[in-house]
């Protein structure tokens, strides 16, 4: 798991057959689906699949103990739980699964990069660490193909540690980047708005065009700063949004009007 899940255990190596019927129950297809999307709270996927509430906290159960979905306290409201879909795992078991059905399975194939002139937003608290390491990854890793911004609702200095590790760890430098309102972006049309805070998405603006929205609740490393050592906390959030930002720009490839359809 990229991220760390709440009083949850190593979770169990899945053969393909019970990945298969795990993931093939049409609920739980519809929760993984979401999931995929935007990390939810329980209370969001009961109102997108129509199911009462129990039912959904069941399934999401089964899910989080195959170890496909994780669960974090909100930063916002410790009342509440964000759930956010595996996607390495998930990755990993599709191809396994294909793999094991045929050997002409197997990933390898070339894919389409991501669509050319895509425009990504992302934001979040201070725009000093986390939304701008995410709008630099996502360049770069899509070498140029996606122009990315970033913005937060309560600008502050960029973080130092933010500059070094993406310099170290993913040679990319932002020492440049300078802090913004989200005032200043909201103007713009974008392809997807990917708020990277719990406390930014309540404030999020309407954009022009209404943008497709995902959520990413990722904690903000600087809050380990004055625990000690705050590197680490750094270089797990920036690998984290490494791979948020790879499956992303996957999903900008899909073409227009090939959004999954849920069972």
């Amino acid at each position: 798991m990229y991220r760390a899940d709440i009083d949850a255990p190593a979770p169990p190596p899945l053969e393909p057959l019970a990945f298969l019927q795990l993931a093939g129950h049409p609920l739980r297809w519809r929760l993984l689906c979401e999931l995929g999307r935007s990390d939810r709270r329980v209370h969001d996927l009961t109102a997108l699949v129509g199911e009462p509430q129990s039912v959904v906290s069941y399934h999401l159960g089964r899910l989080r103990s195959a170890g496909l979905v994780s669960a974090r306290r909100s930063s916002a409201d410790r009342r509440d739980t964000w759930y956010a879909l595996d996607l390495p795992r998930v990755r990993d078991l599709l191809a396994a699964t294909g793999t094991a059905l045929h050997p002409g399975l197997a990933p390898g194939a070339p894919g389409a990069g991501p669509a050319a002139g895509a425009r990504v937003l992302f934001l979040c608290t201070g725009n000093s660490a986390r939304s701008p390491m995410a709008a630099a990854l996502t360049v770069a890793r899509s070498g140029g193909a996606v122009a990315a911004r970033s913005a937060g609702s309560h600008p502050k200095p960029l973080h130092p540690l933010a500059v070094r590790v993406l310099r170290d760890e993913h040679g990319i430098d932002i020492s440049g980047h300078r802090p913004r309102h989200l005032r200043e972006v909201a103007a713009d049309r974008y392809d997807r708005v990917v708020t990277l805070c719990d406390r930014v998405r309540e404030v999020c603006p309407e954009l022009p065009g209404d943008p497709p929205a995902v959520h990413w609740s990722i904690p903000d490393p600087a809050t380990a700063a004055a625990g000690g050592d705050a590197y680490p906390a750094f270089r797990r959030t920036a690998a984290e949004l490494a791979t948020r930002v790879d499956f992303l720009l996957a999903d900008l490839s899909r073409p227009s009007g090939t959004e999954p359809v849920p069972a």
